[in-house]
């Protein structure tokens, strides 16, 4: 059954696995796992197994001559039998093992060793047996025997001398032999060898040695067992290796002369480039001959022998990871006595063209090429292997050598193994105490800082660890100088800080204890401490580390953590990471936590996940501490801004926008400033900067205020001599981007608060924003710089910036009415040039008027100072709104008539004539005169008596007089004459000219607006028989008919108090769709079915009923439960009605309208 294991591939050199690592003290130590003798177990050929199924008796043949047995006594005979059944069921199970299948062969096995344990010397007694007495059974067969033997001898206590002799002989003659199972056979009888040197290695090591040294290449096999005892941990004690490793470098000093030899040499290079079947693991005997190969060129004493040899094993390939281990071993162990030669080597070897392209080449096109691809891996262990195997000789090219590793280990695609962090180690401690300053600590450390960003997790793991062991050996050792102040050690703390977070948990571990030492050292520092250890000069601790003074690796850490004793007896020890940084932040200097602020800003710029989470934590608990101290943030908060769009994590987003929202509450305005500049053009992840700024409530209104002031700055710009900006042409960006900002910032809901309370100054200032924008469009001609500064600069769009602002301002704060009042007659149209701008700020402020706004006494208190401002476009607004405010009660409230009277005399002296005239128009309000309210009412008549002039222009004219001397009655309003200017505007509704209806709708809605409700009893039924007109003109094909139709429409629908009159409005102004109708249409029917007339209500219950009946779906769409309520009310009383039409209609109806609401609605 053994035919199901699959066979190996022929190969010199057999799967294994060991470390290519060598000791400090160039000790060889080749570890080996047991799965290098036990892998090869039952992968042997089928045939062979066949060939011998019947080759050997079946009968047990007892090895006891019958005269011994006769002489054995009753007791002695039963004991004889015992150790006779014994041996023979030994011996049967020897015999299956040839024709076992895997299953029944490891029981066979696992019998054996259980029989060994109990009669060693019987097992072996019969294994020897069976091989003299069966000469001829198959290589499989026997290479299952040498298992089996190997066991036996590991399992016994005692190995007998004739034993050893008898097996190392078997081995010796079995182990160099050709087989059709090739090296598993070998190394068989290999690990036979091996179980016997258990028990006395120094004959098997006798016996190896003579061997090795013949001056013929030695055979792998020989090899495979030196490697496997110089990887062995547990066939030697300590003397007994101190001893093997001696004789080792003896063996190694009398190979020297080989190297001259050009066969021998060549032998030793094609067997150490030649790739393992596994390429990934080290077999036992390549790892020992790297390791005896550097042993040789350590004693050779020749360098152009040295150097030759090492330049031919660099040439060759550097594909497979544990041949460049090996490749590094050797150079290493080489640089022990010939440093300079290594280096050179090693120097000469980078520079060259092969190493060249393997840096900045990551796609090889030939398999040649994937020889050199890693050969950079191959330089930087090497470095490693010379740092830890020269130790002393080293220190004066630690420089060179921490910087070339840095730099081959940023173009290397290879993984740091713990050997090279161990060699890392060591050199950091070196050179830091050759120089003991907190400069060479920065130096050092900032060859770490790239591997510690890594997105590897295991290269980020390993230079924590090293950045660790040197701070936990200067926080121990106390090397630095205290006179001498940190450098950087912000940017220090803030990458520990964040590496507590990693995801690996030994990293996490290393940060929060490597944070821990640096707070120690940062305490002694800022104490001024010194440890005992200060008292010794830089030149002693060299030369104690060459004499073996315990310099801090990997392997130290690993096996010395911290006691528990020591983690109580340091509170820093017991803290968590977040508790650890905000206490090392306690201990920084205001420079150094400006340095750690900024590395959490650069890491939130990471591919990383982890480190942005970590950064975008780490910013927030800096500045939630100590956010106040910061003095300079605007460059701080820019690098956030340009990075948050790279944060994709919403918590990371999250936790950074918070950190903006606590450096605001003491820097405010610096963050405005800084946000401003990069506001333009804004995009969303600038919002959210803004949102955040603003999301306190006192920080908000802070925010608006210096965004109205910057607003309100407005310099004209100018022509700059150069391509960068001018002071004045920043502010004047500054101001465009303050009104776009302020436009945004309308809809967040976290400045909604702030811009109600500010909506008085911000209402003045968007209106005298548009007036500046608008100056900025005048025409004239351009200058070639100013040509190229405007389309460099935002353009302000025709003031729609501005504009919307505005329009913004009037919707979400709740002023929608007068909002309605422009966007239904189109006036915000007249905002966009110059000359018309004072008509659109007239009919806005009058829109405020007519609708009582509440904020017209705030809003004159905020511009009566305006009135005094040196800039015209300040005091224009100011009278422009004033003079329509004269007609508003509550403008008494604020401003007395004597008061009044006096403002506008003193703007009668005003500088511009436009502000002079409209003083000059307010001081004829009828507010000063009441007397004027009479005969401009007694002008009415003669004016509607016009109406019918055969002229269009004339009959204009006069309505837009009727119009103007309605608005200057005011409060007074048109008395009697209010009914019979609705009748002569109404007469024209249908007239044939275009001008003529729209100015007639005009006039009407102007009379609603202006009627009291002291007058409206007369108005009503003109309003009521108004609406079906005005509602059908909203589809008449004159725009400007249209639009003074839906204005005047909206004006009636004030004046009769109709709910929904938002919805109302936003149907006039937007829907064009059936929905739009049908609200339209049942908005007036109902409003006529409150009607105290019984006829007007009778009228509109018969114009829903039919309506009902073509759209009975859209139009229950409509109504609510009340309206429902009322309808079936009015039909239930027009059943009792004296007309038998009426009441026939109004049961049929009344029957209809109940199948119809019982239906489901869609």
């Amino acid at each position: 059954m053994d035919g199901q294991c699959p066979e190996r591939p022929h190969s010199r050199t057999p799967t294994g696995r060991m470390s290519s690592a060598v000791s400090q003290n160039s000790r060889i130590s080749l570890p080996v796992s047991t799965s290098t003798k036990d892998a090869s177990c039952m992968k042997v050929p089928q045939d062979s197994a066949r060939r011998d199924r019947w080759s050997h008796p079946t009968t047990i043949l007892l090895h006891k001559s019958q005269s011994s047995q006769a002489t054995l006594m009753p007791q002695e005979h039963g004991m004889f039998m015992a150790e006779a059944y014994s041996a023979a069921t030994c011996f049967k199970m020897l015999q299956d093992m040839n024709s076992a299948d895997p299953f029944h062969l490891k029981y066979i096995i696992k019998k054996i060793k259980n029989m060994a344990h109990g009669s060693p010397k019987m097992v072996m007694e019969t294994i020897h047996d069976y091989f003299i007495d069966n000469p001829e059974i198959s290589s499989r067969h026997k290479f299952r025997l040498f298992q089996a033997l190997e066991m036996v001898i590991r399992a016994s206590d005692v190995l007998e001398e004739t034993w050893e002799k008898t097996f190392t002989r078997l081995a010796l003659e079995n182990m160099t032999k050709a087989t059709e199972l090739e090296d598993i056979y070998q190394d068989a009888a290999s690990n036979v060898l091996v179980a016997i040197c258990r028990h006395s290695w120094r004959v098997v090591v006798q016996h190896l040695e003579t061997e090795l040294l013949t001056g013929v290449f030695p055979h792998r096999s020989l090899l495979y067992v030196m490697g496997v005892l110089s990887s062995s941990e547990e066939l030697f004690s300590q003397e007994d290796k101190a001893c093997w490793e001696e004789q080792l470098i003896q063996m190694a000093i009398k190979s020297v002369p080989f190297l001259r030899t050009d066969v021998w040499s060549k032998e030793l290079l094609w067997t150490l480039t030649t790739p393992s079947w596994t390429p990934q693991e080290q077999s036992p005997e390549k790892a020992f001959l790297f390791a005896y190969y550097g042993l040789i060129l350590q004693a050779e004493k020749n360098s152009a022998t040295v150097r030759r040899h090492l330049q031919a094993l660099l040439e060759t390939s550097h594909q497979w990871p544990m041949q460049r281990e090996g490749m590094a071993l050797t150079l290493g162990l080489a640089a022990t006595h010939h440093l300079d030669d290594v280096w050179a080597v090693l120097d000469q070897f980078g520079r060259s063209r092969p190493i060249r392209w393997s840096l900045h080449s990551f796609s090889p096109k030939n398999s040649e090429d994937l020889h050199w691809k890693w050969a950079s891996s191959t330089i930087l262990l090497a470095y490693g292997q010379v740092a830890a195997k020269a130790r002393a000789h080293i220190l004066p090219w630690v420089d060179n050598i921490v910087s070339r590793m840095v730099f081959y280990f940023h173009y290397s695609s290879w993984s740091l193994y713990s050997r090279t962090t161990e060699a890392l180690d060591l050199m950091l401690q070196s050179l830091i105490m050759q120089n003991p300053t907190a400069g060479e600590l920065h130096f050092l450390l900032s060859h770490l800082y790239t591997w510690l960003a890594s997105e590897k997790a295991h290269e980020r793991q390993r230079a924590v660890h090293s950045c660790m062991i040197l701070l936990k050996f200067l926080n121990h050792n106390g090397y630095l100088d205290p006179k001498e102040n940190f450098k950087r050690i912000g940017q220090l703390v803030g990458i520990l800080g964040m590496l507590c977070q990693d995801p690996d948990k030994a990293t996490q571990r290393c940060s929060l204890e490597g944070a821990s030492h640096l707070y120690q050292l940062l305490m002694r520092h800022k104490a001024g401490e010194t440890l005992q250890a200060e008292s010794q000069a830089p030149k002693e601790l060299s030369q104690a580390h060459s004499d073996g003074t315990p310099l801090w690796n990997s392997r130290d850490q690993k096996a010395t953590p911290l006691s528990p004793q020591e983690m109580a007896k340091n509170h820093i020890f017991q803290l968590c990471s977040s508790q650890v940084i905000k206490e090392i932040m306690q201990q920084l200097t205001l420079a150094e936590l400006n340095d750690l602020i900024w590395t959490a800003i650069d890491s939130l710029g990471s591919t990383s996940p982890f480190h942005v989470q970590a950064a975008s934590e780490m910013l927030l608990t800096a500045i939630q501490e100590h956010g106040a101290k910061l003095k300079i943030v605007s460059s701080m908060a820019q690098a956030i801004g340009l990075r948050l769009c790279s944060v994709h994590n919403p918590q990371a987003q999250e936790k950074t926008l918070h950190a903006i929202t606590l450096l605001a509450r003491n820097h405010t305005r610096e963050l405005v400033a800084t946000f401003l500049d990069i506001s333009i053009p804004l995009d969303s992840h600038t919002f959210q900067l803004w949102r955040a700024l603003g999301a306190e409530q006192p920080t908000s209104h802070l925010v608006l205020t210096m965004l109205l002031a910057w607003l309100q700055e407005r310099p004209l710009p100018t022509g700059a001599s150069d391509s960068s900006p001018c002071p004045k042409e920043k502010t004047y960006l500054r101001s465009l981007a303050a009104m776009n900002m302020l436009r945004e910032l309308q809809f967040a809901r976290e400045f909604k608060q702030a811009v109600q309370e500010a909506y008085p100054k911000l209402f003045l200032a968007l209106l005298t924003q548009t007036h500046y924008v608008l100056e900025l469009n005048l025409p004239g001609e351009p200058q070639p710089k100013q040509q190229a500064q405007e389309a460099a600069m935002p353009s302000p769009q025709s003031c729609s910036t501005s504009l919307e602002a505005l329009k913004r301002l009037l919707s979400t704060t709740g002023h929608w009415h007068d909002f309605a009042h422009l966007e239904l007659q189109g006036s915000w149209e007249l905002f966009a040039t110059i000359h018309t701008y004072p008509k659109g700020v007239g009919l806005l402020a009058r829109a405020m008027v007519h609708n009582h706004c509440r904020q017209i006494t705030v809003v004159l208190r905020q511009l009566l100072p305006s009135l005094q401002s040196p800039e015209e476009r300040d005091r224009k607004v100011a009278i422009l709104i004033l003079t329509e405010f004269l007609y508003s009660p509550a403008l008494l409230e604020v401003l007395p008539k004597q008061a009044a009277l006096t403002v506008l005399a003193q703007g009668l002296h005003d500088p511009s004539p436009e502000v002079r005239v409209l003083s000059l128009q307010g001081l004829s309000n009828i507010l000063f005169h009441p007397d004027k309210g009479s005969l401009l009412r007694g002008q009415l008549r003669p004016f509607l008596d016009g109406f019918f002039q055969s002229s269009e222009q004339v009959i204009l004219c006069i309505m837009g007089t009727v119009s103007d001397t309605l608005h200057r009655l005011g409060a007074q309003g048109a008395g009697s004459q209010s009914l019979s200017v609705a009748i002569s505007a109404r007469s024209f509704f249908n007239d044939e000219r275009n001008t003529i209806r729209a100015a007639a709708m005009a006039l009407f809605g102007d009379l609603v607006a202006a009627t009291a409700d002291r007058e409206l009893s007369g108005l009503r039924t003109q309003v009521h028989q108004s609406m079906v007109p005005l509602l059908l003109h909203l589809k008449d094909q004159c725009p400007a008919v249209a639009t003074q139709a839906k204005f005047a429409f909206y004006r009636c629908a004030v004046l009769l108090r109709w709910r929904l009159l938002h919805t109302l409005f936003c149907t006039l102004a937007w829907e064009r769709g059936l929905s739009a109708r049908h609200f339209l249409w049942t908005c007036l029917a109902l409003s006529h079915l409150h009607s105290h007339s019984h006829h007007i209500k009778t009228w509109a219950a018969l114009f829903i009923g039919h309506t009902i009946c073509y759209h009975p779906q859209a139009v229950f769409q409509m109504l609510n439960a009340v309206d429902t309520n009322l309808l079936f009310c009015t039909f239930e009383r027009l059943k009792s009605d004296p007309e038998p039409s009426i009441r026939e209609f109004a049961t049929g109806q009344l029957s209809f309208l109940q199948k119809v609401s019982a239906r489901p609605k869609q």
